[in-house]
């Protein structure tokens, strides 16, 4: 086998480990009035952006978005279906592919960093997904944008623990098996000799 065949096999295993521990995760849930239960899939969604950057993270998670559409149930509380994409966390799974990107994005912008990781998995992981999951719950459910959006508060706590157990996790894998990440250097051009 091939180097590049070995490598598209490598990260496809990798995007597929990631799909099943957000499907896992999504199995931790606490129903919450309001129709947006409060479940642990949100940290799997974190951990594929960090991990696995932004190229393959999305890819994740739309693996996870495709088998909910298919119906299977996937989703937290063992949602599935289309009408998932209809109905009040509509925004929220949007916003985690977008998240998953921004996560990505910022963690490998410089030297792996605990404040970094913390910072990604914040932004991306909350605030993304919070700025896309709000107004579609409010809009979904007929409500005004203000009091939906001070309502989604109630999520907040779990959801910057979670942030916390994202940051832990990652900086506990970097150094326990860096090669999960595979953050190879891209391979510099052989030097033109001069004829």
């Amino acid at each position: 086998m091939g180097d590049h065949a070995r490598d598209l096999g490598r990260e496809l295993a990798r995007t597929a480990v990631f799909a099943a521990l957000i499907v896992v995760l999504g199995m931790v849930t606490v129903p919450i009035p309001g129709g947006v239960p409060l479940t642990a899939q949100t940290l799997g969604v974190m951990l594929a952006g960090a991990v696995l950057g932004p190229r393959l993270a999305p890819l994740s998670v739309l693996l996870v978005l495709v088998l909910a559409a298919i119906g299977l149930p996937v989703l937290a509380g063992g949602r599935g279906g289309l009408g998932v994409f209809v109905g009040p966390t509509a925004g929220y799974l949007l916003g985690w592919v977008i998240g998953v990107v921004i996560i990505g994005l910022i963690v490998r912008s410089g030297r792996m960093r605990w404040w970094r990781v913390a910072l990604g998995v914040t932004v991306g992981g909350i605030l993304v997904v919070y700025l896309c999951g709000v107004p579609v719950t409010a809009l979904v459910l007929g409500l005004d944008l203000g009091p939906t959006a001070l309502a989604s508060l109630v999520f907040l706590p779990g959801d910057l623990l979670k942030a916390a157990a994202a940051t832990a996790m990652v900086l506990a894998l970097r150094r326990a098996y860096p090669r999960a990440f595979d953050m190879r250097p891209t391979p510099a051009p052989a030097p033109v000799r001069a004829v």
